[in-house]
């Protein structure tokens, strides 16, 4: 069975409206994927500073990568499929989903470094951004940085193509954001059909 990884970073719990989206997207995906969730509210992650960071750097510089320190960084690694729930503050996404791409971030098992460079070790062949927006942010836009560093981190290790379904506008004056979020929820699932276990790998 397809592993699919979800990373829900919906900050408000089960008043969140990329909860709502997140939600539509798994009720749509097809069976043979086991999806496995990792809800940040609740995991113990911390910024990488002090003893905590120089704990992890004694465990890498032993080779000790298989320590439960780096779990997540496992999970991600063999994940075939990456979902990342997490709605649009301050311009890009809450910090929580940044210290946990930062400890996830692991030489010898996200990424390795070479000769040529830095490589991707994660097995995903697609990766899946939903969130939700009080503005509206069109594609290429300067003030809406989650996009382009979700495709960077993407890329860094080694994963296939990011979609990014956003509802987008939903506090706008005159907006109806009910109606908006429907929308994105339908893109959601529509999406979510076409990830057949057999043809993403």
């Amino acid at each position: 069975m397809k592993q699919a990884l979800y990373i829900d970073c919906c900050i408000r719990g089960e008043a969140s409206r990329t909860r709502k989206l997140a939600e539509s997207f798994f009720a749509a995906l097809p069976d043979g994927w086991q999806v496995t969730a990792v809800n940040l509210m609740e995991e113990d992650f911390r910024p990488l500073a002090g003893e905590f960071f120089e704990r992890r750097e004694a465990l890498l510089k032993a080779g000790k990568t298989d320590d439960s320190r780096f779990d997540r960084a496992r999970e991600l690694a063999a994940a075939d499929l990456v979902v990342i729930a997490a709605p649009f503050w301050d311009m890009s996404f809450p910090a929580l989903l940044k210290v946990y791409i930062e400890n996830v971030s692991v030489e010898g098992i996200t990424f390795r470094s070479t000769a040529e460079g830095l490589k991707g070790l994660c097995a995903a062949e697609r990766c899946v951004f939903l969130t939700t927006r009080g503005g509206a942010y069109p594609a290429g836009d300067p003030l809406e940085q989650a996009v382009p560093y979700l495709r960077a981190i993407q890329m860094f290790f080694g994963m296939g193509d990011l979609t990014c379904v956003a509802a987008d506008g939903l506090d706008l004056d005159g907006a109806d954001p009910e109606a908006l979020l429907a929308d994105a929820c339908a893109e959601a699932a529509a999406l979510a059909r076409t990830l057949r276990p057999s043809e993403t790998r």
